[in-house]
């Protein structure tokens, strides 16, 4: 399956993020495009936003790492009780590259499909 191209915006985004943070952001945006292949990635409130259907998952990269947007709470609760200082907020979760390396992908996924299959 093919992954569509960003839009410029999204682009000039990903391009800018800082080198310290761009491995995490990618590994994030390669695990949903991966999961979503026909997800529409626009810039919406200012960070990079995948849609399926009506649902979005925001990806922002921050002076701390990568934050993500628009879960649904009881996909994160297990995520949470493992990675209790990835919590920030009710429905956002902040991975600092040195707590990313715990974290594992099928985690990850988990967190993806609470927020684009709802």
């Amino acid at each position: 399956m093919e992954v569509p191209e960003p839009d410029e915006a999204v682009r000039r985004y990903v391009d800018a993020v800082a080198p310290e943070y761009r491995a995490l952001f990618d590994r994030v945006h390669l695990l949903i495009m991966g999961l979503y292949p026909e997800a529409d990635v626009a810039l919406s409130y200012a960070m990079p936003t995948y849609q399926v259907g009506t649902n979005r998952l925001h990806v922002g990269v921050w002076k701390h790492g990568v934050s993500l947007y628009g879960w649904e709470q009881e996909c994160a609760t297990d995520f949470v009780a493992r990675h209790p200082q990835t919590r920030s907020g009710r429905a956002t979760i902040r991975l600092r590259p040195e707590d990313s390396a715990d974290v594992t992908d099928d985690e990850l996924r988990i967190l993806i499909r609470g927020a684009l299959d709802r």
